[in-house]
């Protein structure tokens, strides 16, 4: 039986996830799921053995799966952000929303427990600070990021057999922060921001933690660069 580990990454066309399977592709056969499937391909023809997943996550079924009988690592890392007061976010941004950043994660991790839990595997929900704190403006946003903190703690009581993170980074300079950017009428500057690749290496420090240890929440922030 083969030793190397199944990582499957959603938004893995991009950001965090794209910088994520670059991360893990030595030690890894990975998946890399997303609706980008130019993307997807491009990157997977960095990453020798990785496999791509085209994918509509708000639709998915079990006849959409790869063929996993195990999984060791499952990172939900598609997301998308509208901002806009409440007196101005109609009921299909909020259901957007709930659809790509709650109901997705919540029914892919469904479809994938039997693999997940023949490897004793690791679910890691990248989230943001916005899973934290609510700020003005990011109504539909912050309540789908809070909902996914709580799936993840209740995923972590319901299946002691996984290790289940939540990732809750601070501005990230990808391309959805370039149009959060644009949304709130100001400039994207990336030095202000996390990059992508720090991220990703926080996650790997997680997932390599020894079997004794479960990271269950992991919290970064930019620092100020000079």
């Amino acid at each position: 039986m083969s030793t190397v580990k199944t990582a499957l990454i959603t938004g893995a066309s991009r950001g965090v996830g794209a910088a994520l399977a670059r991360a893990l592709a030595p030690t890894h056969r990975l998946v890399l799921g997303g609706r980008d499937r130019a993307a997807l391909d491009a990157l997977a023809a960095e990453l020798p053995g990785a496999t791509v997943w085209p994918v509509e996550l708000t639709s998915v079924t079990a006849a959409d799966l790869p063929e996993l009988d195990r999984l060791d690592v499952l990172v939900h890392s598609a997301g998308v952000v509208r901002l806009g007061s409440v007196a101005d976010t109609p009921a299909r941004v909020w259901r957007d929303t709930y659809e790509v950043n709650v109901v997705a994660v919540a029914e892919l991790t469904r479809l994938l427990l039997p693999a997940l839990r023949a490897a004793s595997g690791h679910v890691v929900c990248v989230n943001s600070g916005a899973g934290l704190n609510a700020n003005a403006g990011w109504g539909s946003y912050a309540a789908s990021k809070f909902a996914m903190r709580a799936f993840a703690d209740v995923l972590r009581q319901e299946e002691p057999g996984l290790r289940v993170t939540t990732v809750y980074p601070g501005r990230i300079a990808t391309d959805m922060q370039r149009s959060v950017r644009e949304q709130e009428g100001e400039e994207f500057e990336p030095s202000n921001y996390l990059e992508a690749d720090s991220v990703a290496r926080a996650i790997v420090a997680a997932l390599e933690a020894g079997p004794d240890a479960h990271l269950t929440d992991l919290t970064l922030r930019p620092r100020p660069r000079s």
